[in-house]
Protein backbone atom coordinates (compact mmCIF):
# COMPACT_ATOMS: atom_id res chain seq x y z
CA UNK A 1 0.00 0.00 0.00
CA UNK A 2 1.39 3.47 -0.92
CA UNK A 3 2.30 5.68 1.76
CA UNK A 4 -0.37 8.16 0.47
CA UNK A 5 -3.10 5.65 0.11
CA UNK A 6 -5.58 4.46 3.59
CA UNK A 7 -8.01 1.86 4.43
CA UNK A 8 -11.10 3.41 5.02
CA UNK A 9 -13.51 1.81 7.57
CA UNK A 10 -14.16 -1.03 5.15
CA UNK A 11 -10.83 -2.35 5.09
CA UNK A 12 -10.62 -1.00 1.27
CA UNK A 13 -7.44 1.25 0.16
CA UNK A 14 -8.65 4.59 -1.23
CA UNK A 15 -6.57 7.41 -2.50
CA UNK A 16 -6.78 11.21 -1.31
CA UNK A 17 -4.45 13.05 -3.25
CA UNK A 18 -1.47 14.84 -2.55
CA UNK A 19 -0.21 17.04 0.33
CA UNK A 20 3.02 19.42 -0.48
CA UNK A 21 5.29 17.19 1.36
CA UNK A 22 4.27 14.23 -1.15
CA UNK A 23 5.83 15.92 -4.38
CA UNK A 24 9.67 15.65 -5.24
CA UNK A 25 10.50 17.37 -8.21
CA UNK A 26 11.17 14.97 -11.12
CA UNK A 27 7.84 12.41 -10.23
CA UNK A 28 6.20 11.42 -12.93
CA UNK A 29 2.29 10.87 -12.34
CA UNK A 30 0.53 9.09 -14.99
CA UNK A 31 -3.16 10.04 -13.94
CA UNK A 32 -5.30 6.88 -13.90
CA UNK A 33 -8.54 8.36 -16.28
CA UNK A 34 -8.64 8.96 -20.10
CA UNK A 35 -11.73 10.33 -21.55
CA UNK A 36 -13.22 10.06 -25.18
CA UNK A 37 -14.44 13.73 -26.45
CA UNK A 38 -17.90 13.56 -27.62
CA UNK A 39 -19.81 15.69 -30.06
CA UNK A 40 -21.66 16.90 -27.72
CA UNK A 41 -18.63 17.83 -25.41
CA UNK A 42 -17.64 20.14 -28.14
CA UNK A 43 -21.11 21.66 -29.30
CA UNK A 44 -21.82 22.83 -25.59
CA UNK A 45 -18.35 24.15 -24.17
CA UNK A 46 -18.41 26.19 -27.67
CA UNK A 47 -22.32 27.42 -27.07
CA UNK A 48 -21.43 27.97 -23.48
CA UNK A 49 -18.33 30.13 -24.01
CA UNK A 50 -20.04 31.99 -27.21
CA UNK A 51 -17.61 30.76 -29.30
CA UNK A 52 -18.63 31.49 -33.01
CA UNK A 53 -15.76 29.88 -34.86
CA UNK A 54 -17.18 27.88 -37.06
CA UNK A 55 -14.91 24.69 -37.37
CA UNK A 56 -15.76 23.32 -33.93
CA UNK A 57 -19.60 23.21 -34.62
CA UNK A 58 -20.30 23.71 -38.05
CA UNK A 59 -19.35 20.23 -40.30
CA UNK A 60 -19.95 22.17 -43.57
CA UNK A 61 -17.58 24.49 -42.87
CA UNK A 62 -14.74 22.52 -41.11
CA UNK A 63 -14.44 19.76 -44.67
CA UNK A 64 -13.56 22.38 -46.27
CA UNK A 65 -10.56 23.14 -44.07
CA UNK A 66 -6.64 21.10 -44.09
CA UNK A 67 -8.50 18.90 -41.31
CA UNK A 68 -11.52 18.02 -43.24
CA UNK A 69 -13.92 17.97 -40.26
CA UNK A 70 -14.78 19.94 -36.60
CA UNK A 71 -12.14 20.76 -34.13
CA UNK A 72 -12.62 20.16 -30.70
CA UNK A 73 -12.57 23.55 -28.84
CA UNK A 74 -8.79 24.02 -27.63
CA UNK A 75 -10.11 25.02 -23.97
CA UNK A 76 -12.28 22.28 -24.00
CA UNK A 77 -8.83 20.44 -24.37
CA UNK A 78 -7.29 23.12 -21.15
CA UNK A 79 -10.07 21.87 -19.55
CA UNK A 80 -9.99 18.48 -19.39
CA UNK A 81 -6.69 17.40 -19.30
CA UNK A 82 -6.30 20.16 -16.00
CA UNK A 83 -9.32 18.14 -14.34
CA UNK A 84 -7.48 14.91 -15.13
CA UNK A 85 -4.48 16.48 -13.53
CA UNK A 86 -6.65 17.11 -10.18
CA UNK A 87 -6.56 12.92 -8.29
CA UNK A 88 -2.70 13.28 -8.41
CA UNK A 89 -2.31 17.49 -8.60
CA UNK A 90 -3.95 19.34 -6.94
CA UNK A 91 -7.05 17.78 -5.06
CA UNK A 92 -5.68 19.48 -1.62
CA UNK A 93 -5.22 22.97 -3.37
CA UNK A 94 -5.84 26.09 -1.52
CA UNK A 95 -5.57 28.13 -4.82
CA UNK A 96 -4.81 27.30 -8.89
CA UNK A 97 -2.41 30.09 -9.57
CA UNK A 98 -2.03 30.12 -12.92
CA UNK A 99 -1.34 27.97 -16.17
CA UNK A 100 1.39 29.09 -18.36
CA UNK A 101 3.23 27.79 -21.74
CA UNK A 102 0.60 26.28 -22.93
CA UNK A 103 1.04 24.33 -26.32
CA UNK A 104 -0.98 22.39 -28.50
CA UNK A 105 0.85 20.74 -31.15
CA UNK A 106 -1.79 18.91 -32.35
CA UNK A 107 -5.62 19.17 -32.61
CA UNK A 108 -8.09 17.12 -30.64
CA UNK A 109 -11.19 16.04 -32.87
CA UNK A 110 -14.58 14.31 -31.84
CA UNK A 111 -14.05 10.55 -31.15
CA UNK A 112 -10.45 11.27 -29.67
CA UNK A 113 -9.78 10.25 -26.36
CA UNK A 114 -7.45 11.77 -24.48
CA UNK A 115 -4.64 10.80 -21.74
CA UNK A 116 -2.27 12.83 -19.13
CA UNK A 117 0.62 12.95 -17.22
CA UNK A 118 2.57 15.45 -15.42
CA UNK A 119 5.65 15.65 -14.14
CA UNK A 120 6.62 18.11 -10.81
CA UNK A 121 9.26 20.73 -12.23
CA UNK A 122 9.62 22.97 -8.65
CA UNK A 123 8.28 22.20 -5.64
CA UNK A 124 8.90 24.99 -2.51
CA UNK A 125 7.67 26.52 0.90
CA UNK A 126 5.55 29.43 0.53
CA UNK A 127 7.06 32.65 2.25
CA UNK A 128 4.37 33.91 3.00
CA UNK A 129 1.53 31.00 4.28
CA UNK A 130 3.28 28.20 6.54
CA UNK A 131 0.12 25.86 6.25
CA UNK A 132 0.89 25.72 2.15
CA UNK A 133 3.63 24.72 -0.18
CA UNK A 134 3.69 25.90 -3.59
CA UNK A 135 3.84 23.30 -6.60
CA UNK A 136 4.55 23.21 -10.31
CA UNK A 137 4.22 20.82 -12.79
CA UNK A 138 4.32 19.92 -16.80
CA UNK A 139 1.07 18.39 -17.79
CA UNK A 140 1.02 16.60 -21.04
CA UNK A 141 -1.93 15.69 -22.68
CA UNK A 142 -1.53 12.78 -25.45
CA UNK A 143 -4.33 10.80 -28.14
CA UNK A 144 -5.10 7.32 -28.32
CA UNK A 145 -2.20 6.85 -30.61
CA UNK A 146 -0.05 8.85 -28.08
CA UNK A 147 0.07 12.07 -30.35
CA UNK A 148 0.59 15.20 -27.81
CA UNK A 149 -2.18 17.44 -28.08
CA UNK A 150 -1.58 20.14 -25.43
CA UNK A 151 1.78 20.59 -23.13
CA UNK A 152 1.32 23.17 -20.00
CA UNK A 153 3.02 24.25 -16.93
CA UNK A 154 0.35 25.02 -14.13
CA UNK A 155 1.26 26.26 -10.63
CA UNK A 156 -1.01 25.18 -7.64
CA UNK A 157 -0.43 26.23 -3.98
CA UNK A 158 -1.02 22.81 -1.83
CA UNK A 159 -2.09 22.89 1.82
CA UNK A 160 0.63 20.91 3.47
CA UNK A 161 -0.82 17.59 5.68
CA UNK A 162 -3.29 18.52 8.78
CA UNK A 163 -3.41 22.05 7.42
CA UNK A 164 -6.08 22.21 4.52
CA UNK A 165 -10.05 21.20 5.32
CA UNK A 166 -10.60 18.11 6.57
CA UNK A 167 -11.66 15.27 3.75
CA UNK A 168 -14.29 13.01 5.63
CA UNK A 169 -15.90 10.03 4.26
CA UNK A 170 -19.70 10.01 5.62
CA UNK A 171 -20.80 6.89 6.46
CA UNK A 172 -24.52 6.13 5.18
CA UNK A 173 -27.05 5.49 7.89
CA UNK A 174 -29.56 2.54 7.01
CA UNK A 175 -32.74 3.71 8.34
CA UNK A 176 -36.03 2.08 7.92
CA UNK A 177 -36.72 3.55 4.53
CA UNK A 178 -33.39 1.86 3.26
CA UNK A 179 -33.77 -1.12 4.78
CA UNK A 180 -37.24 -1.12 3.41
CA UNK A 181 -36.00 -0.43 -0.28
CA UNK A 182 -33.97 -3.44 -0.15
CA UNK A 183 -36.69 -5.58 0.76
CA UNK A 184 -36.19 -8.99 1.98
CA UNK A 185 -32.80 -9.40 0.51
CA UNK A 186 -29.99 -9.40 2.64
CA UNK A 187 -28.35 -7.00 0.44
CA UNK A 188 -26.82 -4.58 2.85
CA UNK A 189 -22.65 -4.30 2.24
Amino acid sequence: MDERSARDGSGQVSWHGRYFEDFKVGDVYRHPLGRTVTSADNVWLTLLTQNTMPVHFDSHYAAQTEFGRRLVDSTFTLALVTGQSVTDVSQHAMANLGWDRVRMPNPVFEGDTIYSESEVLAARGSTSRPGVGIVTVRTVGFNQDGVIVIVFERTVMVYRRGHGPDVTAVTPVWDARAERALGDRDERP
